[in-house]
Formats: C-alpha cells, structure tokens, sequence
C-alpha cells in the first residue's frame, strides 16, 4: 500500500476518485480525522480545494458483520431527500482490490462536532447552545417520522420485536464477557422483559443518537448527522430513552455517561429535550421511563465489555487501577437501570 496515512493507499484511492466522484482533480491530500476501534473518518482535499470525506473500517479488531460500509452509506444516501441532515452520499468503493478494504465518500460539510467546555466556550454562545439542545430533539424527531418504506429502507432490519432482541443480544454479551456478578443486572433484564410496551411504529433507529454524533452549524443547528454505523429498524423510543442517559444539562444529575459539554450553562437539561421532542413528534412518551432503565441497562452491558476487553490486554498491559473507572461506570449505570426500572414497576 503506497501510504504514508495509516489506511490509505493514496495512489489506488486517488485514481479511483479521479473515476468515481463527479469534479473532483487530483492530487489530493488525506487528513485522518477520527476513529480508532470505530470506522476511521479521513478529510480529503482535491488539487482545486473542494473537501471530501472518507469513511473505512479500522486497521484492527473487526468483528464479523460490524464496520458495514455499504449499509452505512445505503442509509445516508436514502436520508438525502429527507427532513434529516446527512452529508451528501458521492460514491461508494466495494471490495478490497483499491484500499484493502470498502469505503464510501461523502461532501464535506461546514460545521463543529462539539465534545468539550472549551469548545463550547469558543463556538457557542448560551443562546446557541440552547439553539443546539433543541435542534437535537428536532432533529431526532425527523429521524424517527423518515418512512422507511418509501425512502428504500424497509429491509434494513426487522421491524417488530426490537427491544426483545436487544435484550436478549446484550444479555448474551453480558453473561459472556462479565468480570464478576452484578445482581442488578440479571434484575433489571427480568423486568425489563416481563414489561416490554408495544412498539408504536417501524422507524429508523440511529441507535447512539448523541450531540457529538452530530455536528453543529454556526447558528446552532443541527447540519449533519453522523456515525451511522450501528443504525438499524426498531422502536425509536430506544432513541429517545438513550439520549436521556447521553445527555446531561447544566441542571441534571450526572448519569453514568458524564458528557462535558452539555453540562455547560445555556444547554437545556433532559426534561427539555424531552419537552420539545413531544411537541414536534407524534409519539406517545408515556412509558418513558422503560426505555431509560433500558439505556442504562443497555450501557452498563456495553461498557462491561470495554472493561473486559481492557483489563484482558486490548490496551496492552495496564495496572487495573487505571481501568477502576470503566468499573465505577457499569456499576453507576446498573444502579440507574435499576432505580428507573423500580419507578416502572411501581406504577
């Protein structure tokens, strides 16, 4: 591979954007921009200045079935006429034979992935972030009314029983990869299982719908949604209990997910985002407090498996009282699974 950017070979891909993607002119330079054990992200400029983006799967641990390019870039080329804010989908590379792996390109879009209190401070005024705040759950709402018949997404996933697979995938990975008991757990999935609501409709579930998943134009608004990777068909209400776990406002407890950003001040809290979610959806939110335990389950299932992973080298050889706080979070996120499931069952 004729490279000095890890995961691109910058001959082979330059000749294939020559032939593939409509006005662009080489020579092009390649600028990693992010990724890791995710799909790794790369800019791409051509001879004129006109920026691109390159998205492949990482240069080590894939999993079989994960770091789909081609569905990845199937989804964002089906939202392209829709209400969602997706970049422009310019062409897709199968194969192995120009880059050692698939990957898509999509137009650059002008905006700000927003992760930290300095860039809030630099980028948002107070009245901007509120602006963003809203604009997620605006945006979110257009995600979950998209029809996913019409706009060529229907097969994508199976449309009904999506909170009974994910309880029973992630229950599976939890019993598989846990590093010691943790009876809240094993409660909280017998609960959530013996009261799962009716699924009120098929709708395209972004599945880590968050405000750094998105990027921020400069009036506040949500300009492109990103990280598509894991989306699939199911409940859109597993969307709207997660970002109550991603998300937390200046006003809100912290959750297991401590995000830095939103807890600036200017930012609405969760009852906000949930407030503005119910007036531009037609969604009924009354069990909304399953599928928050349901996230927090869901989360501390994840999260064991990172901690797993780590503690078994995936990091090289690590003292584990380094990794004492990936610990500290699964069992933050169990104990809040388990308080909202308490809340939920009482009723």
């Amino acid at each position: 591979m004729s490279t000095d950017t890890p995961g691109i070979d910058r001959d082979r891909v330059g000749e294939w954007f020559d032939a593939n993607i409509a006005g662009a002119r080489g020579p092009y330079e390649f600028q990693f921009i992010a990724g890791g054990h995710s799909n790794l992200t790369f800019r791409v400029t051509d001879s004129t200045g006109r920026a691109y983006v390159l998205r492949r799967p990482p240069l080590a641990h894939v999993l079989a079935g994960a770091h789909d390019m081609g569905r990845e870039h199937k989804i964002i080329a089906a939202l392209q006429h829709t209400p969602v804010p997706v970049p422009p989908a310019l062409g897709f590379c199968t194969g192995d034979a120009v880059n050692g792996a698939p990957f898509y390109v999509m137009g650059f879009v002008e905006g700000h992935v927003v992760r930290t209190r300095d860039q809030v401070n630099a980028l948002l005024t107070p009245a901007l972030r509120w602006r963003a705040g809203m604009s997620l759950a605006e945006t979110m709402a257009a995600i979950h009314a998209v029809d996913v018949e019409a706009v060529g997404l229907g097969d994508l996933g199976r449309h009904e029983g999506y909170i009974a697979r994910q309880l029973k995938r992630w229950y599976a990975n939890w019993n598989t990869q846990k590093t010691r008991d943790l009876p809240d757990v094993d409660v909280v999935h017998d609960l959530l299982a013996a009261h799962i609501p009716p699924q009120q409709r098929v709708a395209v579930v972004h599945g880590d719908y968050r405000l750094d998943n998105c990027m921020v134009g400069d009036d506040g608004s949500i300009v492109a949604v990103l990280d598509w990777e894991i989306c699939t068909l199911g409940d859109p209400m597993a969307d709207v209990g997660l970002l109550q776990v991603y998300h937390t406002g200046p006003d809100d407890e912290l959750s297991a997910w401590t995000p830095e950003a939103t807890t600036a001040p200017g930012f609405p809290n969760r009852a906000d985002l949930l407030a503005r979610y119910a007036e531009v959806s037609d969604l009924d939110l009354t069990h909304i407090d399953f599928y928050v335990a349901f996230a927090h389950w869901k989360l501390a299932c994840i999260l064991e498996g990172v901690y797993s992973r780590y503690l078994g080298g995936a990091l090289g050889q690590r003292d584990p009282a380094e990794l004492l706080p990936f610990k500290r979070q699964v069992d933050g996120a169990a104990s809040l699974a388990a308080e909202h499931t308490a809340r939920l069952v009482g009723r």
